[in-house]
């Protein structure tokens, strides 16, 4: 039998210290913006308005920071989550330099942290993924642990290594594109009159409106990021899986609830940060999809009087409205209907 074809890492197979350079670089293209833009119905006139995106001193309409994610994030799963069975998390997430459709994007990541379940069956990997242009800008990197499972259950466990993860992102470290000038920036065209100075902390928002997952939807966006999991491709085998069909990609969860969050957050221009994410319960073809935020922290950008910076929770349920917040419950448990916990820094706008 042949050995030229790529069964994937499982859990025995990273190391410590282990640099992956990830195939297959990818340029993106105004038809990818097209694509994101139908599958999400994202309306942030940053990244849908040339014109308006030159009004913060940009020289065209960026790529969503989002589908910067999702390009960067595709690259890693053949080598790191190919043969898992839940991505657990994300921390530590920065956006660097400002991606435009033309720009190449590629990503290496680094093994900084394994744990072997007591099941002996799976383990967790930590890896810290860097994406880059071109030009070997820094556009994304980021932190994930993935559980996966192990081939060989006699395989001897590592030396347990967590690594220590930050809660956040500092103001410090933020990258701040845009330049404000008095006047400028366009309320109506933007599509709220609310800016940083109208937030306060605690502040909880209902984006009031629910979107329903189609397969079809879903499926083609894991191929548009060439995220090639199999618990999101392959019905052959995951009808005998767990849940009996397909897993909708937990970063087609993030975006439907960034797009849904523009009704409440309009003026959120892009992430600058993901201080960390949980996927907190399976989402499937036929749920549909609500979201509430949360400001957790409301932040001055050192040298900066035009632009703030929101510390933001999102949080996403399925089939059930977002009125009443569900989250936690008293014991620290989820609520069943929720999907997503996403801790991030958004951009926006100050009042001058």
């Amino acid at each position: 039998m042949s050995v030229k074809t790529n069964p994937g890492n499982f859990f025995e197979d990273f190391r410590l210290g282990q640099e992956i350079v990830h195939a297959t670089p990818r340029t993106v293209t105004e038809g990818d913006v097209a694509l994101y833009t139908s599958l999400y119905g994202s309306r942030f006139a940053l990244t849908s308005s040339t014109p308006f995106a030159q009004t913060l001193g940009l020289e065209r309409a960026p790529i969503d920071s989002l589908l910067v994610f999702h390009i960067v994030f595709g690259k890693t799963v053949p080598d790191i989550s190919l043969n898992a069975i839940a991505n657990l998390g994300y921390a530590g997430g920065r956006f660097g330099v400002t991606v435009y459709p033309g720009d190449t994007l590629s990503t290496t990541s680094t093994v900084i942290g394994l744990r072997q379940n007591k099941d002996g069956k799976t383990g967790v990997v930590y890896v810290h993924s860097v994406g880059v242009n071109q030009r070997n800008e820094i556009v994304l990197e980021y932190t994930r642990w993935v559980m996966v499972r192990k081939r060989d259950l006699n395989a001897p466990a590592p030396e347990t290594i967590v690594p220590t993860l930050p809660e956040s992102v500092p103001v410090t470290d933020l990258t701040v594109p845009y330049r404000l000038q008095p006047g400028q920036y366009d309320l109506a065209r933007a599509g709220s009159s609310y800016l940083w100075e109208d937030y306060e902390v605690g502040e909880k928002i209902d984006h009031v409106d629910g979107v329903t997952i189609e397969e079809a939807e879903h499926m083609q966006a894991t191929r548009l990021y060439q995220n090639t999991a199999r618990v999101h491709f392959n019905l052959h085998v995951e009808k005998e899986g767990r849940f009996g069909r397909r897993i909708v990609y937990g970063g087609h969860i993030i975006s439907l609830a960034r797009a849904l969050s523009f009704n409440g957050l309009a003026n959120a221009l892009s992430i600058a940060a993901i201080n960390s994410g949980r996927h907190t319960n399976p989402s499937f073809a036929g749920d549909t999809i609500y979201a509430w935020s949360e400001i957790l922290d409301k932040m001055e950008i050192p040298g900066r009087a035009d632009i703030g910076a929101l510390r933001v929770r999102t949080v996403a349920a399925k089939d059930r409205s977002c009125h009443d917040f569900p989250y936690q419950n008293a014991d620290g448990t989820y609520d069943p209907a929720v999907v997503l916990d996403f801790d991030y820094t958004v951009l926006m706008p100050r009042r001058m």
